[in-house]
């Protein structure tokens, strides 16, 4: 039976990436609060949040300087705009320190909402700078397979995931694909992390002169896959890669919305994985998820396209009406100072051995065939099989199994497509508070090896 706000949930609300059917049964876990790397249900239940709400609250619950900071912009300036060269101090002063943290050569901030924003920005930029070059052949952009980029038509067609293209008519012309860069599981047999990185980078570059390199724009990564399931790429695999766009003349866009600000124990997940790219999207953690921001960064080469094609044709034709909204923007400059301030960053690097060696344990699991992570983030996989790395036919449902059951241990998770489960808490989080987090996550294994069991699913 389900509660008084559960109904009304389930009678108003439509809940992204959700089985709509089974939810309608089963309804909503409703949320009240949170402190620090707690949140609590509406029966004042805790929880360790332990994918950081979606990757991104980095300070955790009730910052009450993060509060007190969109308190404090709202009572003076709650909203303006950023359209007709209009302005305001937080969006410049932001704008200013970001440039200061960028890992690469940077112009110029746009400003956006979100990393889907940033993202369809990024693929617009792409088209417009070539056609400002007079090279107007020069558009397809190449994502990869269970890469994530977004959920708009262009950001989605970006991405390489199933559930992102079925039945959405999607992805667009124009958007191509290359392999995931997951070692564990698309490695011929014996075959190194280097070589691997080898044969993608080649298969990058026959995907390129088979599509004409005069037609392809852009190239667009993640430092290390979220949603495709928490993937740190193979040794070599970025240098490799960025060998090939050079030669191309691909832009290289890196998408750091997720690893961005701390989250691979350095300022960029670029830093942390030897990636150059010319541009980079962020979101997520630059306000800790407390206000909806992300943007770009805009190379000089790109500012000069712009200019010269505002010039041309009376105005810069792009922007929406929370591009840089000043409330999101005293948040992040607050949210910058606590990062500069408590050594966050410095501290996801310090305690990223633990929480690591803690994900590397579980690989010894029955039912877990890889555990592998950088900073503070890590996936794992579960499998049928561990020698041959089986796994169990999707619709069992075992990663959403292994995390209903962790949610009962008091720990929230996230499964992913090819029954993966990823971890990503706040940057804040103890050394004692992440061993709690795996201690509920290897009861949860546990849990989910019996039911396997009970099931007869085969082997665990």
């Amino acid at each position: 039976m389900l509660s008084n706000l559960a109904t009304r949930d389930v009678e108003t609300l439509i809940h992204p990436y959700t089985n709509l059917d089974a939810h309608r049964a089963k309804g909503p876990l409703v949320l009240e609060r949170g402190a620090g790397v707690y949140v609590y249900d509406t029966e004042g239940r805790p929880y360790i949040e332990g994918m950081a709400g979606l990757w991104c609250t980095a300070l955790g619950y009730s910052n009450a300087e993060l509060v007190d900071a969109a308190s404090a912009q709202m009572s003076r300036l709650p909203f303006t705009h950023l359209f007709s060269g209009r302005s305001h101090d937080p969006a410049i002063e932001l704008a200013e320190v970001l440039k200061e943290l960028m890992p690469i050569p940077t112009s110029k901030v746009f400003f956006t909402s979100s990393g889907s924003e940033a993202n369809d920005t990024q693929v617009k930029l792409a088209w417009y700078y070539n056609n400002a070059l007079g090279r107007p052949r020069k558009k397809k952009i190449i994502g990869r397979q269970r890469g994530y980029h977004g959920v708009t038509v262009a950001t989605a067609s970006l991405t390489g995931l199933q559930a992102n293209h079925a039945d959405w008519d999607l992805p667009l012309p124009g958007f191509l694909h290359t392999a995931c860069p997951h070692h564990y599981r698309f490695a011929e047999p014996g075959e190194s992390e280097e070589a691997f990185s080898t044969r993608l980078a080649a298969e990058l570059e026959e995907l390129i002169l088979r599509e004409d390199p005069e037609t392809v724009a852009a190239f667009i990564a993640e430092p290390v896959m979220g949603a495709g399931g928490a993937i740190v790429p193979p040794r070599g695999y970025f240098p490799a890669i960025q060998a090939v766009l050079a030669r191309y003349d691909v832009r290289f866009i890196a998408d750091e919305v997720i690893c961005g600000f701390g989250r691979l124990g350095t300022w960029f997940g670029s830093e942390a994985l030897g990636m150059a790219p010319q541009t980079l999207s962020f979101a997520k953690a630059v306000t800790s998820g407390y206000v909806p921001l992300g943007g770009i960064t805009v190379d000089e080469p790109l500012y000069a396209a712009m200019v010269d094609q505002s010039a041309k044709l009376g105005t810069f034709g792009h922007g929406t009406t929370y591009s840089g909204h000043p409330v999101a923007c005293a948040v992040a400059l607050k949210a910058i100072e606590i990062y500069r301030r408590d050594r966050i960053v410095e501290g996801a690097a310090e305690k990223a051995p633990h929480f690591q060696a803690r994900l590397a344990g579980l690989a010894e699991h029955d039912i877990v065939g890889e555990a592998r992570g950088i900073g503070l983030i890590g996936g794992l996989e579960i499998v049928a099989h561990k020698r041959s790395r089986a796994q169990y036919d999707p619709k069992a449902g075992v990663a959403a199994r292994c995390v209903a059951f962790a949610q009962d241990e008091g720990l929230i998770v996230r499964f992913l497509t090819g029954d993966r489960i990823a971890v990503c808490p706040p940057l804040i989080i103890t050394p004692d508070e992440i061993d709690v987090l795996f201690d509920r996550l290897t009861r949860a294994l546990d849990r989910t090896r019996d039911w396997i069991r009970a099931e007869g699913l085969g082997a665990a």
